[in-house]
């Protein structure tokens, strides 16, 4: 058992540094947003998902609706569930119901990417050791963010917040510049949020609808459009 979780901690160590960055963006954002870094830090505890934070983030500090925020929770974190699906056939016999919803907390895209990958089936005791290290980056990265975004000068904290947008850059560009599917997709969703920005009958959809509407209607235009045949799914 603990050759097993170590196997899965030195695994799970590259994660938790890259974690570590983009959290550190997060938790600069949340608080010159108006987060405390204590509020910054409880989030990134209790929640495990980049994407879903950052698109929260604003919700919050709008104070939107709990329906608007659940909505786009649920759009934005739906590949979470394809990928437990995906993983459940991986699993050993060990991993019990109340197993499996801890691990759930933290089967991000790179957590499943790893488990994934092993030979074999896996065990909660590997599992544990995986998750262990990108969690404890991503709390960590936000901490430090965070209170970096109060004590560095404006210009540096603005400098560094570009990284936000470098790092979902690095995650569109490379799949959108080899799969032309996924770059008309891309260009829908972006045409879609020029629309709900400058339009003025649609400028006054809260930006959590938005994220939603342009999340749905891309997808289901690229589904119509490039449909996958049964052979190559």
């Amino acid at each position: 058992m603990k050759q097993n979780f170590l196997r899965g901690l030195k695994h799970g160590v590259p994660i938790g540094l890259g974690y570590l960055s983009v959290s550190f963006t997060f938790g600069m954002k949340a608080v010159a947003d108006g987060l405390t870094p204590l509020q910054a830090l409880l989030i990134s505890m209790t929640n495990l998902t980049s994407a879903g934070q950052f698109a929260g983030l604003p919700l919050i500090i709008a104070q939107s609706s709990l329906i608007e925020a659940a909505l786009t929770q649920f759009i934005i974190n739906l590949r979470y569930a394809l990928m437990s699906l995906s993983l459940s056939q991986k699993l050993d016999r060990d991993m019990n119901t109340p197993r499996r919803m801890f691990f759930s907390f933290s089967n991000t895209d790179e957590i499943f990417a790893v488990a994934s990958s092993q030979p074999g089936k896996v065990g909660h005791v590997y599992l544990y050791g995986l998750m262990l290290a990108p969690y404890i980056g991503w709390a960590m990265g936000t901490l430090l963010g965070a209170v970096a975004g109060q004590l560095l000068p404006e210009f540096v904290r603005t400098a560094l917040g570009i990284a936000i947008y470098g790092m979902f850059l690095a995650i569109i560009l490379p799949p959108a510049r080899k799969e032309h599917p996924v770059r008309v997709v891309v260009l829908i969703a972006v045409a879609l949020s020029l629309c709900f920005r400058y339009i003025p009958m649609l400028s006054g959809v809260s930006s959590g609808f938005v994220i939603i509407i342009c999340a749905v209607a891309a997808s289901a235009l690229g589904a119509v459009l490039f449909p996958v045949k049964e052979g190559d799914a």
